[in-house]
């Protein structure tokens, strides 16, 4: 018994790994592309929090020389705001929630001296109070609001809780709701949306055609007088039609469980998207389905069956998830070349709508490049299925 299952091992070994299409598909490529996803990652992570060029700009208003001192020491540079001139510390808060102004930092007048005279003790008097003012969904403002916080915890630590930070009433987060809402949204759906796009196209691709040749139908289609040219077409758009209904039942699922799901997880977070976003969304959407139909018939053409099919798509899936993660680090691209990048200029294009950060240059070039695309995917698709090789190999 242990010689035959030897001998069924090594046929099947023999089989599989001198198979260099399984080889390279089910052996060595998601290896590579687990690799890459991951280190993709992590250098997204670490520029997440890296520093900005751009120099930061705080604002500080009856700041202390003791503070200064620390300010100094870590490299932060502030200017000095007078705290009777109203109009521009109502400036400085706006300038925040546009995301165009870091911190501004609001000590006590006679900080130091208020600081020596409390007693920790006493149950008639409040500790100082310091207001640190900053935008959670900038993450320059996020960082330095930190990194100060941070500092001003440790110098507290050494007076034996003296004063406070950020103890008074105001509300010194100054993100809107709506940035907040859309942080939280464009952070999550290009994943999810993405992931739900070609799941939906992967379940009934290799049907239509890799499917077809498995059981044999292909070759009668192919014998009639129907110009290939037509019934790869044909193929792709009904593959396309399809796969956009299984697109929009997901879609709307998903937008439908968005109050429910961020009850729990965000305070509620409304929603603030208008017609015009899903409208836009639904161009991407559909631009995406369709490149990914084609790429899909390109590769079940390859595929003499089903399984065959799936296997191919692996890691073309790998490839998409680490596009849709790249939706989960910072705001959408800024440089119109990145919209070239299929698959990716898709994502990018939903973060940009879901973060209210919508360029329409950029998914006029999102759009346009996945229809090129699919054309030439649709006449390489022509070009196999003339191939009497590829279309009847077994």
């Amino acid at each position: 018994m242990k010689g035959n299952i030897l001998t069924i091992m090594k046929k099947e070994l023999k089989r599989l790994l001198g198979d260099k299409r399984i080889l390279i598909n089910a052996v060595l490529l998601p290896g590579i592309l687990i690799y890459v996803m991951y280190s993709f990652m992590g250098y997204a992570l670490a520029g997440m929090f890296a520093p900005d060029a751009a120099p930061l700009q705080i604002a500080a208003v009856h700041m202390p020389t003791s503070v200064s001192q620390m300010f100094e020491a870590a490299a932060l540079p502030y200017i000095d705001i007078d705290a009777t001139d109203v109009a521009e510390i109502a400036d400085i808060k706006s300038l925040i929630a546009a995301k165009e102004f870091e911190l501004l930092i609001v000590f006590p007048a006679d900080f130091d001296t208020m600081v020596d005279a409390f007693d920790i003790k006493s149950q008639t008097t409040t500790a100082p109070n310091i207001a640190v003012f900053y935008n959670s969904t900038d993450s320059d403002s996020e960082r330095v609001y930190a990194q100060v916080a941070a500092m001003l915890d440790s110098y507290e630590a050494t007076l034996a809780n003296k004063f406070d930070v950020n103890g008074g009433d105001e509300v010194y987060n100054l993100a809107s709701e709506k940035d907040r809402s859309g942080q939280v949204f464009s952070s999550l759906m290009p994943l999810l949306l993405t992931i739900l796009l070609f799941s939906g196209c992967m379940a009934i691709a290799p049907e239509s055609i890799a499917g077809e040749k498995e059981r044999g139908t292909l070759s009668t289609l192919l014998v009639t007088p129907l110009r290939r040219s037509e019934l790869a077409l044909g193929k792709i758009f009904a593959i396309t039609i399809v796969g956009t209904l299984s697109a929009i039942s997901s879609t709307i699922g998903t937008i439908l469980s968005l109050p429910q799901l961020t009850g729990g997880a965000s305070d509620g977070l409304p929603l603030f998207y208008t017609m015009g976003d899903y409208l836009l969304l639904g161009i991407v959407v559909l631009s995406t389905v369709l490149l990914f139909v084609s790429l899909m018939s390109i590769l079940s053409a390859f595929a003499e069956s089903i399984k065959e099919a799936q296997t191919y798509m692996t890691p073309l899936m790998i490839v998409v998830m680490l596009a849709g993660v790249t939706g989960m680090f910072g705001g959408a691209a800024e440089q119109p070349l990145v919209y070239l990048i299929p698959v990716y200029n898709s994502v990018q294009c939903m973060n940009a709508v879901f973060s209210f950060e919508v360029v329409q240059l950029h998914v006029a070039i999102t759009v346009v490049s996945n229809l090129v695309y699919c054309g030439a995917l649709a006449f390489i698709l022509t070009k196999m299925f003339n191939s009497e090789r590829v279309m009847f190999s077994r």
